[in-house]
């Protein structure tokens, strides 16, 4: 297997872990862990975008400082957006209570 191959298998493999923390939590009953299908739905979509864009980047970019500025930036909007859609730290009509 081609190492792109490898690394789209290990982003869909580190998307499938992430959305099983909050799901493992709701199901051991945590308090304030109320997901349901839409927002798993909406942090599936937002953590394989982010590493599929990441994705995109490693193979197009070919310098390791580009690279990896290209991925810092991928990461920190998927931070912002996660965080507007938890919370809403910018207070657009999407953020979350």
């Amino acid at each position: 297997m081609k190492l792109e191959n490898k690394r789209l298998v290990g982003i869909l493999v580190a998307v499938a872990f992430m959305l099983l923390i909050p799901f493992t939590a709701m199901k051991l009953g945590v308090e304030g862990v109320k997901w349901d299908w839409f927002d798993f739905t909406i942090a599936g979509a937002l953590l394989l975008g982010a590493g599929l864009a990441c994705e995109l980047f490693l193979r197009i970019l070919r310098t390791p400082v580009q690279r990896l500025a290209a991925c810092a930036i991928v990461l920190a909007v998927l931070a912002v957006v996660w965080a507007e859609l938890a919370v809403g730290i910018i207070g657009t009509p999407f953020a979350g209570s």
